[in-house]
């Protein structure tokens, strides 16, 4: 080839006539973008060369020049993607020419393949580590390949369609200056680069947290009783391959293009950037981005396994399960509410909080705690005679408001005080016992994570899962035991002085002035719809005065300093009990308006026996206002912590379900009345 115009040029690789002129300065053939050799255009003119007459003198001599080697390309096949040597994420020769189909094709096999690695990776974990059903790698399989199917990433029109929205959007009105470095990668009208546009496209439709939600789809599938809270902890832990994960899948992809003898040099993109997630997903996102899929691909999806789930909850609460169990699954049978079934809809009521609304609603039925003052009867003085005679102030009731009214409840879901016997509430007689055992019990649980139990666990994650894939500043193993050397000895030295506490078990003061606010209502999550039941007037005109948001303690019988001390022994009993039970009530104030919820006294005019209703109040700046007594709220905040789930949110749940019930019961009766009168009538005919 010695004519210099690319038109005329043939390729000495494909024999086709036709190449055209790169800004490198070479000539590259038009059909099989093979470089054509020893042609460099080096920007000098003819009238430079002596010996193409020049006539400014001699410059150059044409037989001096000095060729530019290269590298003769491979010939171009369908089927090949480069050299048989495996190379690493991003290592693309310099002389290498490839088309747009090549990059694209590699690049979305290879994000599909990391990404189905990482299912497969959880699944093992799931199975080998946390005991689930292997049934479940089977059935994330299948979910995964509809999943990808569904969303037609391998359709051919895939990546034009790509790229012409990348060029359609308006807000790009400037064009992005090109690299030295990737001048060979094809790029957009904008001159982006379309590798990182395809990719970006994938993490969108196909995103890296789908692998989380088809693993706990498949659990959902299989009747595990795996929730988004455990994939979300073992994910953050990094008991789960999520964050960490992608070195183990780079060095699984070249095995894999090394084993078919495929290895792939057009993805100019490297692991960290395409497998490594940012943050983390939230529990509610988890649960409606595994419901999507179900839908996208079309599955029927069971409701969740409530009999297990429940059983792991009465587990945690230190419940008796077999007490319990039988009636919670007589209500979920009865009701069956449809927030036991997984829900795209990212605000609706999670399914683990409707599974723990049950399990609320049955223990307030068994044990009775419908505002009666349960908790309070613990902190009673003494009653023994020997020390409280008549006429020892407190020998009454404490009755913190004698004035406050009981809330109302619905019709339907009342009980006579004939029926109201030890049948319905089987096991009130252990109600102090059970409000003693929940008490203990919500100190007890903390929902930290395993890694922040001591530094050289936390160290160990922040390698393996915060700085994956990185390798350490200093190598010498000398100075890392040095440095940990010297750590220990300096704790060792501030432990054995007793100045060193740690903070996991540090509870913060408690603080009786803290105003109650309910500013963070909408962050919450808690919709909106006002309950059909409301609160009694009566009822929250009393907490409402100017003492703030509870002045229940208008009629409190309180031991102040200014008082006199008597002598009597069982006066001074009388008052050390009396002040245990003033601080312990003050105490459960403070962390129920913590909570954002509002105190209220145990019912005295208790005119039903029945079901208690609790609601919530709508005030003037468009916030709830929530209302409970001590035994239910200890029950609620106890279950809401083991949910992981704000206590608002559990109640509004709870709520939801008592409407629910009080609805097919009134139905019931509807159906039970009609059933009757048109036998009446039957009759009436019959015998007529």
């Amino acid at each position: 080839m010695t004519d210099t115009n690319g038109d005329q040029l043939r390729c000495t690789t494909c024999h086709e006539v036709g190449c055209y002129f790169d800004d490198d300065g070479r000539f590259y053939c038009n059909n099989c973008n093979a470089l054509v050799e020893d042609i460099v255009d080096n920007g000098d003119a003819d009238e430079a060369f002596v010996d193409k007459g020049g006539g400014g003198g001699p410059t150059y001599v044409a037989h001096f020049t000095r060729c530019t080697p290269s590298v003769k390309p491979e010939p171009y096949d369908a089927d090949y993607m480069g050299p048989n040597e495996p190379a690493d994420f991003g290592n693309v020769p310099k002389e290498a020419r490839f088309r747009e189909e090549d990059y694209y094709k590699s690049i979305r096999l290879r994000y599909v393949l990391g990404v189905q690695l990482l299912v497969q990776y959880q699944c093992e974990k799931l199975v080998e580590e946390f005991k689930v059903h292997p049934i479940i790698c089977g059935i994330a399989a299948e979910v995964w390949l509809r999943f990808v199917a569904a969303k037609r990433v391998f359709a051919d029109v895939w990546a034009d369609d790509v790229i012409k929205d990348s060029e359609a959007q308006e807000e790009k009105k400037y064009r992005v200056g090109s690299s030295f470095k990737y001048k060979n990668e094809p790029r957009n009208l904008y001159r982006e680069r379309m590798a990182i546009i395809w990719c970006k496209s994938l993490k969108k439709t196909l995103p890296l947290s789908s692998s989380l939600a088809v693993s706990f789809l498949a659990c959902h599938i299989a009747r595990e009783a795996v929730l988004p809270t455990d994939i979300m902890r073992w994910a953050i832990e990094g008991k789960l391959p999520y964050f960490g994960a992608f070195p183990r899948i780079a060095d699984s992809i070249k095995q894999i293009e090394s084993t078919h003898q495929r290895p792939s040099i057009t993805c100019p993109l490297e692991a960290n950037y395409m497998f490594r997630p940012l943050r983390a997903l939230s529990l509610q996102k988890l649960e409606s981005l595994a419901a999507s899929i179900a839908q996208t691909t079309g599955l029927n999806l069971p409701p969740v396994n409530f009999c297990a789930i429940t059983s792991r909850y009465l587990k945690q609460l230190s419940l008796p399960a077999e007490k319990i169990l039988p009636y919670a699954c007589r209500i979920q049978e009865w009701a069956m509410p449809p927030e036991l079934w997984l829900s795209a809809n990212e605000l609706r009521i999670p399914t683990r909080v409707s599974v723990m609304s049950i399990l609320i609603v049955s223990v307030r039925i068994l044990y009775n705690l419908n505002g009666f003052g349960k908790w309070e009867t613990t902190l009673s003085a003494p009653t023994d005679d020997s020390f409280m005679d008549e006429n020892t102030p407190g020998s009454e009731e404490f009755n913190l408001n004698d004035d406050a009214e009981p809330m109302p409840t619905s019709p339907t879901m009342d009980v006579d005080p004939e029926e109201a016997s030890s049948s319905v509430h089987v096991f009130e007689s252990d109600c102090a016992e059970l409000l003693q055992n929940l008490e203990k019990k919500y100190d007890e649980l903390n929902n930290s994570y395993e890694y922040s139990k001591d530094l050289p666990t936390y160290l160990q994650y922040c390698k393996d899962v915060v700085f994956a894939g990185l390798e350490p500043l200093y190598k010498d193993p000398d100075l890392i035991e040095e440095l940990w050397d010297f750590y220990q000895k300096n704790r060792e030295v501030v432990e054995a002085s007793g100045e060193f506490e740690p903070d996991v078990h540090r509870k913060r003061p408690r603080d009786g002035n803290k105003q109650f606010d309910t500013s963070m209502e909408n962050q919450n999550n808690i919709p909106a719809d006002e309950p059909t039941v409301s609160l009694s007037a009566n009822t929250i005109g009393s907490m409402f005065q100017e003492d703030g948001p509870d002045c229940s303690h208008r009629n409190d019988t309180r031991v102040t300093d200014s008082q006199p001390h008597q002598t009597s022994p069982s006066t001074k009993k009388y008052e050390s009990s009396h002040s245990s039970r003033d601080i312990a009530i003050r105490h459960m104030k403070t962390d129920m308006e913590e909570h954002r919820f509002c105190y209220i006294p145990p019912r005295v005019k208790v005119k039903r026996l029945g079901y208690l209703h609790y609601n919530r109040k709508a005030a003037g700046d468009g916030c709830y206002t929530y209302v409970a007594h001590a035994d239910y709220y200890i029950l609620l905040r106890a279950c809401a912590k083991v949910a992981q789930v704000d206590a608002r949110v559990m109640h509004y749940s709870v709520l939801s379900l008592e409407r629910r019930l009080g609805w097919i019961e009134k139905r019931l009766d509807e159906c039970v009345q009609s059933c009757k009168i048109s036998f009446e009538n039957n009759l009436s005919n019959q015998n007529s």
